[in-house]
């Protein structure tokens, strides 16, 4: 029997604190998972797919990420259907905006570009409430050497060395538009502390823990384990440098998704 088809495109956003990432897996929970639990409990089927513009790790929270649903049979309810769908969903996941979209759309292809942010502080330990979205680093960090350090990123580079583990097919080729750290004036709570940082990273995208072992080389640098120098030689064709220090996964935040 033909089944027609119906696409859907949704904006959502999530706190990835308790969850094992986007991507469902077997016996842990995600955020992919609660997706399709939820929409069958409203649906009352299972004939949909949901697919993701790209995936977030462990404890990686989303300001913004797109969905592609694939619907069969018949269409979502023209009426009320977002606030349904948020009513039923976690309390650490929100949809925000759902619009139709045609089959030649490809939510993998959409995105222009990915701005991400990385918060964290250091010094005097955090409120345990700010440990969902903020790292502290225990000793202190020589922030105008990790600004100046950040910058480095921005161009076009082999990023082979912040690509984790990958194998000569990889392509580690890559440009990142903007690259900096500046104090975190846009995330705030009154449990966080009175000065916290942020390094934001734009670009088309990024390969897995990219973000992560760019953050942990800027943390050794400022605390004063490896020299600017190091960063630059990582950025150099065919260097042979393997990082080893991936920054904390909370921390990391998929901040903006430009279609």
């Amino acid at each position: 029997m033909f089944e027609k088809r119906f696409y859907y495109l949704l904006k959502i956003q999530y706190l990835g604190f308790r969850y094992h990432g986007w991507q469902e897996q077997p016996d842990v929970l995600t955020v992919e998972r609660m997706m399709k639990r939820t929409f069958a409990y409203i649906l009352q089927h299972k004939n949909f797919k949901l697919l993701a513009s790209g995936r977030t790790d462990a404890k990686v929270s989303a300001n913004a990420l797109y969905v592609e649903l694939f619907l069969n049979d018949n269409p979502l309810p023209e009426k009320d259907f977002l606030e349904l769908l948020n009513a039923n969903l976690p309390q650490d996941i929100r949809c925000l905006e759902i619009s139709v979209v045609d089959k030649q759309f490809n939510v993998m292809d959409a995105p222009k570009e990915k701005e991400y942010l990385y918060l964290f502080s250091f010094g005097k330990k955090n409120h345990p409430f700010a440990a969902p979205y903020m790292v502290n680093i225990a000793q202190s960090l020589d922030i105008p050497l990790m600004q100046e350090a950040a910058k480095l990123f921005e161009g076009t580079h082999d990023f082979r060395s912040y690509a984790y583990k990958p194998n000569p097919e990889t392509k580690t080729m890559g440009t990142i538009r903007i690259s900096e750290i500046v104090e975190n004036s846009l995330y705030t709570a009154n449990f966080f502390p009175e000065e916290s940082y942020l390094f934001r990273v734009s670009g088309k995208g990024f390969k897995r823990h990219q973000i992560r072992l760019m953050m942990g080389v800027l943390f050794d640098l400022g605390t004063g384990k490896i020299t600017i120098d190091f960063i630059k030689k990582t950025l150099e064709p065919e260097n042979g440098i393997k990082l080893e220090h991936i920054a904390q996964a909370s921390g990391l935040i998929l901040h903006e998704v430009s279609l």
